[in-house]
Formats: C-alpha cells, structure tokens, sequence
C-alpha cells in the first residue's frame, strides 16, 4: 500500500525542516521527502494550504479501561485521539483496577493492539492501589512493556516512599510523570483560592499545593538522577521552578494543557460579577440543575484554572522553553457525574478533540508559538520524553502523521465528539485550525468530514 501527500507544508522539529513538500510512504514507511515526486501511489491527498505534522503525542490520558467504561474506553478514547491528530497516547494507571501489576498492564496494552491503530502506551502506578503505602513492582512492569510510571490523580505523599521510587526509576532509567498536589492543603478546595471562589463561597486550591510537591520532587529526583516530567502544570512559581532548574542543567521536563493557557478563573461561569455587593452568594456548589451551575461543572479540574498572571506566565514558559510538552489531561467524565454540583462532582474535562485547536488559537495566531514550535511541543518533545522513535517526518521512519488546516475557522461542538464522554468547557467557543487527516503506519486512520461540524 502506498500514499502520496502533495504540497503541504512539511514541520519536522527533528529536522528542524519547513518547507513546501511532497511525502511519499509505501508500506506504512517515510520513502521519500522532496518537490513534484513522480512516484505513484494507489492514494494522493492534496494538502495544498496545510500543514503536515509529525502525529502528536499526548503524554497524559485517561481511558477509564478497565472498570469506568461508561465514561470512556479505549476504542472511543482512541477515536477521539484519532480525530484530535493523536497518533500515540499515554493512559494514566488509575483506572478500577489500578495499572499497579503486569496483569491489568498487559490488558490494556493487548486491547490496544487489537481493537486499534492508535498507539496506546500504559504508564503503571508508583505505589500498589495508589494508596501511598508500599511500591508497586516497577520492574515487573517494566519488563511487560510500562514505559513511564505515575500516580496521577494524586501525589505519593510519603517522601522516603517517593524518594525509593525515584531511585528505581533512575535504575530502570524510565519517566516519573508526576501529579503534584499536597493534599494536606487541598482542604476541599475545588477552584483556585482568588476572589472568585470567595464570591461563589467554594473553597479554594492555593498554588502552594502545587508548588511545594513540585520542589520536593524535583529535588529528590535531582539527588536520585531520576527522570522528572512535571504533568499540567498550572502556576507561576512552577514555571521560575522549571527556568532556573534548566539553567542550572539539570534535567527535568514539563507539560502544560490547553485550558491552563486557555482559561483563567474569571472564565468560570458567573464567577467575576455573580454576586453583587450587597447580595448574598448564590449557591451554585449545590445548584447543578441551574444554567450557571451545570455549566460551572465543566470548569472543574484539578489542578484548578488560576488567575490571569498564572496563565501568563504558562504561556511565557512555552515561549522560551521553562515547558517542553503540551497535552490534554483528557479526563472524561458522565453528565450525571459531572451534575452533582461544584462540591462533589469529579475533577476533568475532555480535551483529545480539541486540544489541536486551541493550541493553534491560542499560540500560533497569537505569535507565542510558530508553527514549527507547535509540532515540536506536540509530537517531537513528547517522544523524547517518552524516549519513542517517533515524532519526526523522516525517510526511513514510520509514516504517522498529521494534516493540519490551518485556515479552518468554526465552532467546538460538543455534540460531534466521539469520546462517550462530552465535559468540555469549550463548548461554543469559536476557534481555528483544524485536524483534517490522521495517518497511523501510512494508513488513513480520521478524515474530516463535513458532517462532523
């Protein structure tokens, strides 16, 4: 089988290459790069005006698969990261059970391979249950095909604990991808400790939750020489973190998610001016029936959105470099679990279907991010975290790519998703940038269609 791109514009970071140019792939596999290619193939797409991408790769992904799949499975988990321009994903350990043994490892990743051509990589957990008590066996893991390990969703509180996890990581020479939050000082909180959790009477989540697990750990991994990949990133003191630690030239890499250099706090749903002074605050933490209160659900996440200085300051370590990754932290949700008011209802939002988007807007129109840097952020960096041999449009290399318009303007729409999952607080929102075609081993796996609008 064999598949010729003609005239797109060709962003490999490896390379460092942007130009106009044809692709020519045969038997899943980059044959050759270069202008007016004369070679035949039994399918051409056009991508005049486009970008052609190496397939981005989300280092931060919740399937729900195995025992959540009415939120999300891996067939619907990889459709929707077919359809956002993902080629390979990363799918956090805690699911019921938790990724915590070679057993439920190895089920995820054979299902993967069976039910899918998207990449599916497992991390596994770092203490057994991720209840913070004892080590998982990491090596047994390892040797089943763990290629990172996490325990996402919360912090290994204890740090003897952490710090035995960090030298068998440095031993097994694999990624720690690290959720920081101190839970001692979360004390309920469910949105940023500002002015606007004190109008909409919520508790709040301060940085300083965030920030001295991000410390802590970066100094245990810097004493055990262990791979540290900070996940979504949310405050400004991280990003000095990140800054000075690299030009110190010690090694440890990062990621920030769209809704974080997206949204800000006062993008909640009636969170600036929802009380009047003089009123009393509405209480919408027990008021999901309510416009307001539904649509607050889906500004739920964890870690919170932060204030207009945090996102810029996110932004601002994309720019020069504090942050190397973007990804999703796509958190897929059930309306009826997202509808139990601001107190009880889960932490997440979907973001594989629209991440592409909003990076674009956000970043690239904006001139924060060149073309090139998004792909680099998106596919290059990630790989490297992940140390996987992709990432890159190279003669030789297997052909999982992107196409990206970039002149297509229109509305998020939840509706057309295809995650089983629809919490989004994007719906609505005007955008542009597109994913028109994704392609796993030289095969069409997504394309655009007008009926998806």
């Amino acid at each position: 089988m064999s598949l010729m791109i003609k005239g797109g514009r060709v962003l490999d970071p490896a390379t460092d290459t942007d130009k106009i140019a044809d692709i020519y792939i045969e038997d899943g596999v980059v044959k050759k790069i270069g202008t007016k290619l004369k070679e035949k193939a039994d399918e051409t797409i056009d991508a005049s005006g486009k970008y052609v991408m190496p397939g981005f790769i989300d280092l931060h992904v919740h399937l729900r698969d195995p025992g959540q799949t009415d939120k999300e499975t891996i067939e619907t988990g990889a459709a929707a990261a077919a359809k956002g321009g993902y080629t390979t994903i990363m799918a956090m350990p805690n699911t019921k059970p938790v990724v915590d043994n070679s057993d439920v490892l190895s089920y995820v990743l054979n299902k993967g391979k069976s039910v899918t051509p998207v990449h599916i990589y497992q991390a596994g957990a770092i203490t057994v249950g991720m209840e913070g008590e004892r080590l998982t066996d990491m090596e047994d893991m390892a040797a089943h095909g763990a290629i990172a390990f996490s325990e996402d969703g919360k912090s290994v509180m204890s740090t003897k604990l952490c710090r035995d996890a960090m030298h068998m990581l440095a031993k097994l020479d694999l990624p720690f991808l690290d959720h920081c939050e101190e839970k001692s000082l979360v004390n309920g909180g469910v949105i940023n400790e500002d002015a606007n959790c004190e109008r909409l009477g919520l508790p709040g989540i301060h940085n300083t939750v965030e920030n001295v697990i991000a410390a802590r750990d970066y100094l245990l991994a810097t004493e055990a020489g262990a791979r540290l990949h900070l996940c979504h990133c949310s405050t400004k003191e991280v990003v000095d973190m990140l800054r000075a630690a690299k030009q110190l030239g010690h090694h440890l890499t990062a990621e920030v998610c769209p809704h974080h250099f997206t949204l800000t706090s006062d993008d909640i749903p009636g969170a600036p001016a929802l009380a009047q002074e003089g009123e009393d605050t509405p209480t919408l933490s027990v008021m999901p029936a309510s416009k307001a209160g539904f649509e607050m659900v889906n500004y739920k996440m964890n870690p919170p959105l932060r204030t207009a200085a945090d996102r810029d300051a996110l932004i601002e370590g994309l720019r020069d470099g504090a942050i190397d990754c973007i990804a999703t932290d796509h958190a897929p949700h059930s309306a009826a679990d997202k509808n139990k008011g601001m107190l009880d209802a889960p932490f997440g939002i979907v973001g594989l279907e629209t991440a592409a988007a909003l990076t674009y807007s956000e970043l690239v129109l904006k001139d924060v991010l060149t073309p090139l840097q998004m792909a680099e952020k998106m596919s290059y960096n990630p790989a490297k975290v992940l140390r996987l041999d992709a990432g890159t449009i190279t003669e030789g290399k297997d052909a999982d790519l992107v196409i990206f318009d970039p002149g297509a303007s229109y509305t998020i729409d939840k509706n057309t998703f295809v995650s089983k999952s629809k919490n989004t607080p994007f719906h609505g929102r005007k955008v542009t940038g597109r994913v028109d075609t994704t392609i796993i081993g030289g095969d069409v796996v997504y394309q655009f269609q007008s009926e998806d609008k």
